[in-house]
């Protein structure tokens, strides 16, 4: 509500019998903006802002409802609240419904193709229509604003008021009213169910002995993928499957590596009710041990469904499954990489912890959610911690985690907001085994973002040994692990797409303090195996005695140009050159304003040897204009003097202005 406001927009409606109004500003004249329902009499009716006319009904233009949809993916945010009371007199149900003003900011061009369709209207507009019927909106032509920034100011001398019936209202009553409705209207969930419960929970259970997860018969741990994959919960099942709900969720069966069952419960405004587990939800394919399965074995995981690409069909979102494994996938991407809720000791000799999700609490939506609210308890020897994830499905889908984490032990080393890939081979490294594939990986770069605003690629690596490296970051802004590379034809692969498998960044929502970003590099055989894992850890080591509260954002996404914002590392090659004992590197540079330089620019190359001059000496560099991309070409070539690896940056300038970000790259000779 506070949206439309700032936004100009004030679009109040109160139903009591008889009256009826409708408050909005005159504001709304200087754009180009539908306003598309309003209540004319009795009537639910559609207006059109930028011409005259009179209302006409639209109760007839919706056949079935739709939720909030966005058919070009093009509008980044729109703002919709529905906000009911029942009144102490009389029992009359009022109803202030800002919903029907909205704010979407996009380019320009978006805006005459966008398609917006709003779903159901409650509560109706009077206590006798809600016991007859109700009522639907149909908002499938409305256009978008067209502006580069936020509206202009509300104030009460640019509101006009509409009335109908034969009472007369103070204009200042129906605005406070609105007000205090859209102030203090809660989910009804959230009032009984709420981040602090859970995280008692997890306060408790680390003061506890850790034990360990009831394992599955040992038999359904033995199956084969191929026969866990054709176990498939049957679509007809699926949680909320027909509620008119914009999520609806599945789950998968126990059996192959998920060998220990969790615990899901559905919370809604009537309490928290448990998910039951039956072999009957599941299709169990060419298996024959359909019988054998225990009828309160539990899940292994679930997955959310939404109507993210069309809004006749429920596509996967986000997927929980194994240990404390999640990922997701924005709307033109299939899954690829997975994010972890924690990583404990990864990479070091002693071993790595895997801490797993043991408990989950799905949140019923309401039916004009654009979000959906999952809560969490994790456990391992070392940790027990509450999780909330906050799930945004779009064009780039988005993550809001937030965690409190209890200590039974001391921890040697802590990775927050952990992030696990795969690296095979790229154009920078041989091919380990005979394949058609040019290149194999669901990442081909960690990118990070530091306070000062420098942004850092480092192009990943299959190792011929155990490869961990630190970036050493003061109050970052964010990391990810990226695939920046989006051509068919580098990949060649039909079945797996990698060319859609998705980037996903962490944007840091507090001030995490100094620390590093660690990138562990596990040299693999196989592209089946998750050889690549990023996540943060601090310096100050967590305490047994003090929780420790993290919150960050995950993006999930194909492509964007403001990660960063300026030019970009597009492709890494290596050859041993022209010159005795060297290595010579080839780095293309495109994205800014690199594409807008003429050939004739004179840029310079910024290359340097991190591991210092004793590692190995320049012997030299040139950059050329790449007439096929339109980027720039930076190549060089090296001498080892040592037989170690060779820590090497690079980046390109025009003058003294850099415009590109630092390319990072680990020489191994």
């Amino acid at each position: 509500m506070f949206c439309l406001l700032s936004a100009g927009s004030l679009y109040a409606q109160l139903a009591a019998g008889n009256l009826y109004f409708q408050v909005f500003c005159s504001e709304f004249r200087n754009w180009n903006l539908d306003l598309p329902t309003i209540v004319h009499g009795s009537h639910l009716c559609r207006l059109d802002a930028r011409r005259s006319g009179t209302p006409s009904p639209v109760n007839q233009f919706v056949k079935k409802p739709v939720d909030l949809i966005d058919h070009t993916g093009k509008i980044r945010h729109a703002f919709s609240v529905i906000t009911s009371i029942h009144s102490w007199q009389r029992g009359i149900r009022f109803g202030a419904l800002p919903l029907l003003g909205w704010l979407a900011r996009t380019r320009p061009e978006s805006c005459r193709t966008a398609r917006w369709r709003f779903a159901r209207l409650l509560p109706s507009f009077s206590a006798a229509a809600a016991r007859k019927r109700k009522f639907w909106v149909d908002w499938s032509d409305a256009p978008c604003v067209h502006t580069k920034g936020p509206l202009s100011r509300w104030s009460m001398r640019d509101i006009e008021v509409y009335e109908t019936g034969n009472r007369k209202i103070p204009i200042a009553l129906v605005v406070a009213w609105t007000l205090l409705l859209s102030a203090t209207w809660v989910s009804p969930v959230s009032a009984h169910f709420h981040f602090e419960q859970i995280a008692e929970r997890a306060r408790k259970l680390a003061e506890q002995a850790y034990q360990p997860p009831e394992p599955i018969p040992e038999w359904l741990g033995r199956i084969t993928y191929d026969q866990w994959r054709d176990i498939r919960y049957r679509p007809d099942r699926s949680l909320w499957r027909d509620s008119g709900l914009p999520f609806q969720v599945q789950f998968f069966h126990p059996g192959y590596y998920y060998r220990h069952a969790v615990s899901i419960s559905v919370v809604d405004d009537a309490g928290v009710h448990p998910v039951a587990f039956s072999p009957g939800d599941f299709d169990y394919g060419r298996n024959d041990f359909a019988s054998r399965v225990p009828h309160n074995l539990g899940f292994a995981g679930f997955r959310v469904h939404a109507p993210i690409k069309r809004a006749d069909y429920y596509d996967e979102v986000i997927v929980f499954l194994g240990a404390s494994y999640f990922r997701a996938v924005g709307r033109d991407e299939v899954f690829g990489l997975s994010a972890r809720g924690l990583a404990i000791d990864t990479g070091l000799p002693s071993g790595e912890e895997f801490p797993s999700f043991r408990e989950y609490w799905i949140v019923r939506p309401v039916p004009w959610a654009t979000d959906l609210v999952v809560y969490a308890i994790l456990d391992s020897p070392s940790v027990a911690g509450a999780y909330r994830f906050v799930v945004r499905p779009g064009e780039q889908t988005r993550v809001d985690v937030e965690a409190r984490l209890f200590f039974r032990r001391e921890v040697q080393q802590l990775g927050l907001a952990p992030l696990t890939s795969m690296f095979f081979h790229g154009e920078h490294s041989p091919r380990p085994v005979e394949d058609f594939r040019p290149e194999v990986h669901d990442s081909d770069g960690l990118l990070l973002h530091f306070r000062t605003g420098e942004w850092l690629w480092r192009p990943l690596l299959n190792p011929r040994t155990l490869q961990i490296s630190s970036f050493r970051m003061q109050s970052p802004r964010g990391f990810g692990l990226l695939q920046r590379d989006r051509n068919f034809d580098h990949y060649q692969d039909l079945e797996t797409r990698r060319d859609r498998r998705p980037s996903a960044w962490v944007e840091l929502l507090d001030d995490w303090g100094a620390g590093r970003v660690v990138l562990v590099e596990i040299p693999t055989k196989s592209d089946t195996n998750d050889n690549i894992v990023a996540f943060w850890v601090p310096d100050a080591k967590p305490k047994t005695t003090v929780p420790l509260s993290v919150r960050y954002r995950l993006w999930w996404y194909g492509d964007d140009p403001a990660r960063p914002p300026g030019g970009r590392a597009l492709a890494t090659r290596r050859d041993r050159g022209n010159r005795e004992d060297a290595y010579r590197i080839i780095v293309d540079f495109g994205g800014g304003e690199l594409e807008s330089l003429p050939a004739d620019t004179v840029l310079h190359g910024a290359v340097s040897i991190a591991s210092g001059a004793e590692s190995a000496e320049l012997l030299d560099q040139q950059v050329v204009k790449n007439p096929v991309t339109g980027g720039w070409r930076l190549a060089f070539q090296i001498r080892p003097k040592r037989n170690e690896p060779i820590e090497l940056r690079a980046y390109l300038m025009l003058g003294d202005r850099v415009l590109t970000e630092t390319w990072s790259y680990l020489l191994v000779p």
